[in-house]
């Protein structure tokens, strides 16, 4: 049974196999899968389809399954995940993890060769040049040839243990390859550098932005990001690969040259990267250096410059240390990339509103000090007025000094541009039908889209809506992360032992957020109405509305025109709630909360009287018996309306201590002043 050369799929039943023949199965499985995964991502020579391999691995999980004593921790099912973590532990590295001393102009890095020419007596040196890669460096540990754990740098001395994170990269080997009579080290330290390449980069910001989520800065970052989440089966569907460059330790043998090591790793298994090279002297090395620079863009990874290291090891040994860095190595970086980027693409970001906004990702750029990987396009005609499109080159400028905007098209002559930008006619992230308010566009679904889902549930809990205590943004996204919140009404289904399982939680905290979910089931139909987040609805338009129509039920079979009549409403917020009411999706989740026991309370009607109808107020200073909220909608509540700013058409400015400008504006204008006694006499004797 061989898997390496003959990879055949007609596999005799499981039923009919005794453990005898599984446990050969598997082995020869193992065996078959580790060679075509070293074919794949080391050689870079596949022999078989994915199809085929992904049968051949199919086929090992279900063995495994059937047969569970012959599980193993090096099986390459392991790549799967295990069970998430409280938190990463911390581990001692076999050997400190050097870091390098940094050379930007070339007088820095020739001062190296000639220190190290200077200390050697040497004429010409041999040196290794690498890639230096922007991504994250671990140490990887193999025991009798077999992993045994990963960490990352840390401070040097101590990283944190990441081991079942890095099992999950396709590219790490789970026990050390060797041909028939070859031996593996006995004790293996390796350091690599974990990366995530720049298709796949810009393919997983292009979801986080979608998402309404921020996007990573950087590859570096978004690599460092997942290696350290606490859940390794997340890591196992995320686009990392890795790249091996340095023994830290060995036992059982000796290399006497850089070099050597580099062709050797590959021969078990770890992967080096094919643009590693022997330079027979410093002046070779820069012009190697000029040649990486002048195609980093084109590598599918990121890299911010070169590492030029002594290839013999007895002069290695003989430079030694300083207390961080060796004396025979050096990274030789690159000038930073200023303002002018490749635009990669353009998505389209779906914000908490429901709003799109099409979104430039870029090859990242460093604008002002900061690395930037994406810049807004606004809307759709500054794209076209712009006239930007993917695999342009455009200038960045950061807005304020702050926010990145794509500045204008850099224009190159004779090269094939990309297709001409448009909004989509769906979401792009709950395919919905998307329509155009203005010079923007809006999802269509409401309550139900997902990349709004976070921005509704904090607005719906929040204290002028339903008042839900302890529903944060941080307890928020847990329950959005681990789906089990997937509409607002799927908040009244949560169970203790649901709350139980979010990260930091206890009995009591469960319990306690539990109870004031459930305690939040009766409002008022103002305050319900802005709970749902209608575009256009805040607290006041909300307030108009609930004594206009006086039940849920009357306003969400209110016609547009119906609601135009209303006054304060106009055309903009009149299509706004009957569009959100006519919603099939809206319909279900309304419905869903009612059945949950959530109850709507009636407002007054119009026939009841209104005392402050027609009048404004305005509030400055700190109030002692009110809270802001409490005095704007005790006014509001009396058919009267707080605004923020006083004019001359303001009627009261309530003052209380330490007043603003707006005391100075209302006496300009002659507006009633009243201190907060007199406030609070006026709208209790209504």
């Amino acid at each position: 049974m061989d898997f390496k050369h003959d990879p055949k799929n007609d596999f005799k039943s499981i039923d009919d196999l005794d453990k005898k023949e599984a446990e050969k199965e598997i082995k020869a499985l193992r065996e078959g899968i580790e060679y075509h995964n070293y074919l794949y991502y080391v050689k870079n020579q596949p022999k078989i389809s994915d199809s085929t391999f992904d049968r051949l691995f199919k086929r090992l999980q279900e063995l495994e399954k059937a047969f569970p004593e012959f599980q193993s921790e090096i099986s390459p099912t392991q790549k799967i995940g295990a069970p998430p973590v409280d938190r990463l532990k911390k581990i001692k590295h076999t050997v400190t993890m050097l870091s390098l001393n940094a050379a930007l102009e070339n007088k820095e890095a020739q001062d190296f060769d000639d220190f190290i020419r200077r200390n050697t007596g040497q004429e010409k040196i041999t040196y290794v040049v690498e890639p230096k890669f922007d991504g994250m460096s671990v140490e990887i540990v193999y025991e009798g040839g077999h992993f045994k754990y990963g960490a990352t740098r840390g401070d040097g001395q101590t990283g944190e243990d990441v081991s079942e994170n890095i099992k999950t990269i396709r590219a790490v080997p789970l026990r050390l390859r060797s041909e028939e009579g070859d031996e593996v080290p006995s004790f293996l330290a390796v350091r690599g550098e974990v990366f995530m390449p720049k298709k796949a980069f810009q393919e997983l910001n292009k979801k986080r932005i979608e998402l309404g989520d921020n996007p990573f800065a950087n590859p570096r970052n978004a690599a460092a990001g997942t290696m350290r989440q606490l859940d390794s089966k997340k890591v196992a569907g995320m686009p990392l690969d890795i790249y091996f460059y340095e023994i830290l330790s060995i036992e059982g043998m000796e290399f006497s040259s850089h070099w050597e090591v580099l062709h050797q790793l590959p021969e078990w298994g770890l992967k080096i990267d094919k643009d590693n090279r022997r330079c027979e002297s410093f002046q070779k090395a820069e012009r190697y250096r000029d040649e990486l620079n002048q195609r980093r863009d084109e590598l599918e990874y990121e890299i911010d410059g070169i590492v030029i290291k002594v290839d013999n090891h007895t002069i290695r040994e003989q430079l030694g240390t300083r207390q961080r860095s060796p004396r025979w190595a050096l990274a030789w970086k690159f000038p930073p990339k200023k303002e002018v980027t490749t635009l990669e693409d353009i998505v389209v970001q779906v914000g908490r509103t429901g709003m799109l906004t099409p979104v430039a990702l870029l090859q990242p750029v460093e604008v002002g000090g900061v690395t930037v990987s994406r810049a807004t396009l606004h809307n759709e005609d500054e794209v076209h007025s712009k006239d930007v499109r993917p695999r342009d080159k455009v200038r960045i400028a950061r807005a304020g000094d702050v926010i990145p905007e794509v500045v204008e098209r850099i224009k190159e002559r004779g090269k094939k541009r990309g297709k001409k930008f448009f909004m989509p006619d769906e979401c792009p992230v709950c395919g919905s039908e998307v329509f155009k308010e203005g010079a923007y566009y809006f999802c269509s679904a409401g309550l139900t889209c997902s990349a709004q889902l976070i921005g509704h549930i904090l607005h719906y809990a929040s204290r002028n809506a339903m008042n839900i205590e302890g529903m944060g943004e941080k307890v928020v996204k847990k329950l959005v992360d681990r789906e089990l919140v997937k509409d607002v009404a799927d908040l009244y289904h949560l169970s203790v032992d649901d709350l139980k399982t979010l990260e930091g939680f206890a009995q009591k905290s469960a319990e306690n957020l539990y109870q004031a979910i459930q305690g939040a089931q009766e409002a008022r139909l103002d305050r319900f109405l802005y709970a749902l987040g209608i575009r256009h609805v805040g607290q006041h338009v909300a307030r108009v509305l609930a004594r206009e129509f006086n039940t849920l039920n009357k306003l969400q079979k209110a016609e547009e025109d119906e609601l135009q009549e209303v006054p304060e409403a106009g055309p903009q917020i009149a299509r706004s709630v009957h569009h959100f009411f006519k919603q099939e999706q809206n319909q279900k989740v309304l419905e869903r909360l009612q059945e949950s026991g959530v109850q709507v309370k009636p407002m007054e009607t119009r026939a009841m009287s209104l005392p402050l109808k027609g009048k404004k107020f305005v509030f400055t200073g700190g109030l002692d018996q009110y809270t802001r909220d409490e005095a704007r909608q005790t006014v509001e509540d009396l058919g009267g309306r707080a605004t923020s700013s006083v004019s001359k058409e303001t009627d009261y400015l309530v003052v209380g201590e330490e007043p603003g400008s707006k005391l100075d504006e209302a006496k300009k204008h002659h507006v009633k002043i009243l201190d907060e006694g007199e406030f609070k006499k006026l709208v209790e004797k209504l």
